[in-house]
């Protein structure tokens, strides 16, 4: 079985190697992402195709991998709005997702944007770097143990985060489409309307549902409390760019943690050096640094989730193959 991975790091790759061992699959590991025509005809000779986020199988694409006998068009992430699956599946082609990885990876980094924007040690760090160690009026703090945390979505991730938030104090609040129990002891859940309003940290947890729009509009902002502080490591089309930028302007947000942004591909995994972004607003959160934290889609990129991922992937085609069928097949 020949497979193919897209937009593999080099840090991953002895992973890889190391769990193919129990599988002994024919694999090849690329850094290119699937972004046009040229990266989707590295996969000729593979029966199975394996992406990952910002790899977009689009219907042209897929008609191209159809051609060149691809089977099984796979992704390694949980997200699986990059590919479109039911064309796939009109194709003949099987896909499979990763249902689930550590919720550590991505529930500790918002958890770490928050403590640095809320402590102001990226703006406290940016001044000792200039060799300036007045202590100032924008160093002065508050604790998260006097804060009101909201966390949006509850699922394993979004848990994780209220775990880790509820570990150090704060008073945990909690929204979820699909509202859980047994979870008392953790989260208080409210209405979206009530979390917006009492919270001091806002962090999103929660799938993108392209029927629902973003959740994170210029009206959720009128609703939040001043000073607020919104993490963001969840789906970069939860939030609305243009007026996140402008409630980060009027001072409505006292600072944002971004891992994913809406379009983000026409940015993430690049170096623009000194040029200008394009995209205005995308520009304009970059120049708000420190007030502003920003990182390239980090959240899984740790040595347990890439290992979830990998295993998890490397079952689904072995599930595949023997079985004809696969639990964590793709529904759609």
């Amino acid at each position: 079985m020949k497979v193919i991975f897209y937009g593999v790091r080099d840090v991953e790759k002895p992973i890889f190697e190391a769990v193919n061992k129990k599988f002994g699959y024919d694999m090849t590991l690329i850094p290119e992402y699937l972004t046009d025509e040229a990266t989707t005809r590295k996969a000729e000779g593979n029966e199975v195709v394996v992406l990952r986020g910002n790899c977009f199988a689009t219907k042209e694409r897929l008609d191209i991998y159809k051609e060149m006998g691809v089977k099984y068009v796979m992704t390694r992430t949980v997200g699986v709005n990059h590919i479109d699956v039911p064309y796939a599946k009109e194709l003949g082609m099987k896909t499979a997702y990763v249902p689930f990885y550590s919720p550590n990876a991505i529930a500790e980094l918002a958890l770490s944007l928050a403590m640095t924007l809320l402590r102001n040690v990226a703006y406290t760090a940016n001044k000792t770097k200039s060799r300036n160690f007045i202590v100032d009026k924008q160093m002065f703090s508050r604790e998260v143990r006097n804060c009101t945390v909201g966390v949006v979505g509850l699922g394993r991730i979004g848990m994780t985060a209220a775990r880790l938030f509820k570990g150090l104090g704060a008073n945990v609040i909690g929204y979820d489409l699909f509202p859980k129990t047994g979870v008392e002891d953790i989260v208080t859940q409210v209405s979206m309307d009530e979390l917006l309003a009492k919270s001091d940290i806002i962090t999103l947890h929660a799938p993108y549902i392209k029927e629902n729009g973003k959740v994170i509009t210029k009206e959720a902002f009128a609703k939040m409390k001043d000073n607020v502080i919104l993490i963001n490591t969840g789906r970069g089309e939860l939030v609305d760019t243009e007026a996140l930028v402008e409630a980060l302007e009027s001072g409505k947000v006292y600072g944002a943690g971004i891992d994913t942004l809406d379009n983000e591909v026409s940015i993430f995994f690049k170096d623009f050096g000194d040029k200008p972004l394009a995209d205005p607003a995308f520009e304009k959160l970059v120049q708000m640094y420190p007030k502003v934290l920003i990182t390239p889609h980090v959240g899984s990129y740790t040595d347990e989730a890439a290992l979830n991922m990998i295993e998890t992937t490397f079952e689904n085609i072995k599930e595949y193959v023997e079985t004809g069928k696969c639990k964590n097949e793709i529904k759609g």
